[in-house]
């Protein structure tokens, strides 16, 4: 075995050369290679680690490697992270010596100070790093995909997000069904105050709307089921030529100010308060969603912030109210994802193109536990800001 072998987390033939077995059974019996011994680089490339397989046991007569048989009580994958980690790096520059190749030896490896925690909890830092290196791998191929096309590379990580493809489903969230009921609960209190009006009951979602598989304890649903309102507004009679904007007052949306990244100020108008008492109907409050429905610009959604006070909307926007907030930030996200997308302008009808409250309220999404749509959310958020 050689170091051209050592790439992965199991060695391989390349690069190998080989020996006669009675010779290595007379002279080099200390250097074979069992099956779960791990073989370390000690020139070169010093982070290289392997572990031995069926199909690779051998010999190492090659200074550059060294076989480290694993006892009990330590996981193997625990060890190998180790090696690879910069507190390993940082002991071995300490230790290394050698002039053009820096290299180092057993008696140093056996003066390496490894913390060890109980064998359960290295099972878990072992799961957790595989999961969040399965992830850096996703976004190192779709970066390397799609490294010319930054507005590509951006839709296909709301994609795999929305999908549950970058977060990890933990059994402590619980499942959507409870979260589901209890969003039901919720809408019945509201229709009973009178804060909501019935409604007719959404048709259960067919096996062909579902767009794409989701995990075990997702959900699901329609918009309109996690919705305590879902409406469009109207331009005041007569519009700019009536004078209906004031200097200053309470902020009228049109479709130009509503943008993906929130709200955009350039071309805001004001309406008065006056005016906004009698537009209930399309008033906007904190924690809405504003969605565009026509034109060019149809899909383009906002998040209201948490300290806006009121405003309003006209015919071109659509206000979407949840239940309970918490879920606005991933429905945003699913919103403004490629699927999202393909459902609103898939379901826009007339010439400019219309998206209707009504099909807003049967567009089916899926719902993941609270706690997980945080972690979507954020992951999400961090790994765009990555790729601006």
């Amino acid at each position: 075995i050689r170091i051209a072998g050592m790439n992965g987390k199991e060695v391989s033939l390349k690069g190998c050369n080989y020996l006669d077995p009675d010779m290595v059974e007379d002279k080099w019996s200390h250097f074979k290679l069992d099956v779960g011994d791990i073989v370390i680089s000690t020139s070169a490339s010093l982070d290289r680690i392997a572990e031995v397989t069926e199909e690779t046991k051998g010999a190492i007569p090659y200074t550059g490697l060294i076989r480290f048989k694993m006892y009990g009580g330590i996981n193997r994958e625990f060890f190998t992270w180790f090696v690879r980690s910069p507190f390993y790096m940082i002991q071995v520059n300490e230790q290394k010596k050698g002039g053009f190749i820096q290299h180092y030896g057993p008696t140093h490896l056996r003066r390496m100070v490894i913390p060890i925690p109980p064998i359960e909890e290295q099972n878990r830092i072992v799961d957790r790093l595989n999961r969040i290196f399965d992830v850096i791998d996703i976004i190192d191929k779709l970066q390397n995909q799609y490294l010319s096309n930054i507005e590509v590379l951006h839709n296909k990580l709301i994609d795999i997000s929305i999908q549950g493809k970058l977060t990890e489903q933990l059994s402590q969230d619980g499942n959507s069904e409870d979260l589901y009921a209890e969003i039901q609960k919720e809408k019945a209190k509201l229709r009973e105050k009178g804060k909501i009006k019935k409604e007719k009951t959404l048709p259960t979602i067919t096996d062909s709307e579902i767009p794409f598989p989701i995990p075990n304890n997702w959900k699901w649903v329609r918009l309109g089921d996690l919705s305590s309102k879902i409406s469009s507004g109207n331009t005041p009679a007569g519009g700019k030529k009536s004078n209906v904007y004031v200097e200053q007052g309470y902020c009228f949306f049109r479709e130009q100010n509503i943008y993906n990244d929130g709200i955009h100020e350039e071309g805001l108008v004001y309406i008065t308060e006056e005016l906004l008492n009698t537009r209930a109907n399309s008033t906007v409050l904190p924690k809405d969603i504003l969605l565009n429905i026509t034109g060019g610009s149809i899909g383009r959604c906002a998040l209201i912030p948490d300290d806006f006070t009121k405003g309003s909307i006209n015919q071109h926007i659509l206000i979407i109210r949840m239940v309970d907030p918490r879920l606005r930030f991933f429905v945003h996200s699913y919103l403004c994802s490629p699927q999202g997308q393909k459902y609103i302008k898939g379901n826009s009808v007339g010439d400019k193109d219309g998206f209707s409250a009504t099909r807003c309220k049967n567009m089916p999404i899926p719902l993941p536990p609270i706690e997980e749509q945080n972690r979507i959310v954020t992951n999400l958020n961090t790994f765009l800001n990555c790729i601006k």
